[in-house]
């Protein structure tokens, strides 16, 4: 099992702490089917792939994603970024990250690198700050609680509206142009938000668009069971 990076730095009152839904991406990144998946995508390509993370929160996600880069693509030659419209998370980010490739570097032999190039965190909605098509690969743990009011920043990270859906929509419908051409996004769902349904929606898009469940867990994340679904534009014939 990979190392979970550290996050005692980080202001929990201000930043949303990981929870089931960040263990379960963790878990799903590093399974034996998604591994293969991105080394069979991205290891023997000479472009460098680009990783994104939209909403890092603490950090922990993008870091181990950043620390791991070999063993989970096959290549320590990646790209990651981070979005996030809290300043604290992204100043959380960035010492979440730090911290994971020092802890890289140490645990390597013979000094060898094994974790990717973390470009920086910026502000901002969503993929808003990224140029378009240039994502390889976008993780999302969207907020997908139900909210009527809250404390406005720790909102943002977990309540996704009136049916919690209202932020992923957003993000789904922009998949297209966010995306590169063999870019993939890891998306987490939760029951009330209807996955079936979501899954159906973007395979409805057709030009070889797919959608499928990579990652479930049977334990709940507040009151919800979850799953994360791989969305990618399958170009075999």
């Amino acid at each position: 099992m990979l190392p979970t990076p550290d996050t005692s730095h980080v202001p929990y009152e201000r930043v949303y702490e990981p929870a089931e839904d960040s263990f379960l991406l963790l878990d799903t990144l590093s399974s034996s089917s998604e591994t293969q998946f991105l080394h069979d995508t991205f290891s023997s390509s000479p472009a460098i792939p680009f990783v994104v993370e939209l909403g890092t929160g603490s950090g922990v996600v993008l870091a181990f994603i950043t620390a791991h880069a070999k063993t989970l693509f096959g290549t320590s030659h990646i790209l990651t970024a981070g979005v996030d419209m809290n300043a604290f998370a992204c100043r959380a980010t960035i010492t979440t990250v730090a911290k994971a490739q020092a802890d890289s570097l140490a645990e390597s032999s013979n000094n060898e690198i094994t974790h990717g190039l973390y470009l920086g965190s910026v502000m901002g909605d969503l993929a808003a700050p990224l140029r378009n098509r240039s994502v390889d690969v976008l993780v999302f743990n969207p907020p997908y609680t139900t909210f009527d009011d809250d404390s406005y920043l720790l909102a943002l990270s977990y309540a996704g509206g009136a049916d919690g859906m209202e932020t992923t929509d957003r993000l789904i419908d922009g998949l297209p142009e966010i995306l590169s051409e063999r870019g993939c996004a890891y998306v987490l769902l939760c029951a009330q938000n209807k996955p079936e349904v979501v899954k159906e929606r973007i395979r409805a898009w057709g030009d070889g668009w797919r959608a499928e469940t990579v990652g479930s867990s049977g334990k709940t994340a507040g009151w919800e069971k979850l799953q994360i679904v791989r969305i990618w534009r399958d170009s075999s014939p």
